[in-house]
């Protein structure tokens, strides 16, 4: 017990913590009813922040099931840009707190040996237009 209070006060997390202040951020599961928020240090990397979100959502039983494989997945941040994250970069050097994780599009073997993206099915949406239909809906007030 003694060892394990001693590594967190130390910032012995895993992907590197030892990067300054603690931050708590917030992470929207594309299709999930809401986001999950958790505290990590400004150095951690994007790749740990990714499998912290998978077993924190695993944890509580949200629906729908994701899986664990990080390799499935990319975390992007809304106001940035439209390009996902690198998993090497540290989370707290893009000065946000709230990201958006997608599951990436399944890889198809062509005849030839490529590979390619499939297009998302029918009831997997764009993520940025689900955002932006999320900040269109207004909600009225009697």
């Amino acid at each position: 017990m003694m060892i394990y209070k001693q590594q967190k006060k130390n910032g012995g997390s895993k992907g590197g913590g030892g990067g300054g202040g603690r931050l708590l951020i917030s992470i929207t599961v594309l299709g999930s009813a809401g986001p999950i928020r958790f505290v990590v240090n400004e150095g951690q990397l994007v790749g740990a922040v990714i499998e912290t979100t998978l077993k924190s959502y695993a944890r509580e039983g949200r629906l729908p099931v994701l899986g664990s494989d990080l390799d499935d997945f990319v975390l992007y941040c809304p106001i940035a840009g439209n390009e996902a994250l690198s998993p090497l970069e540290a989370i707290g050097s893009f000065g946000v707190r709230n990201f958006m994780l997608c599951k990436k599009a399944p890889m198809v073997k062509t005849a030839v040996g490529d590979e390619k993206q499939t297009m998302p099915r029918k009831g997997n949406c764009n993520w940025k237009a689900w955002f932006n239909k999320s900040l269109s809906l207004k909600i009225s007030s009697h």
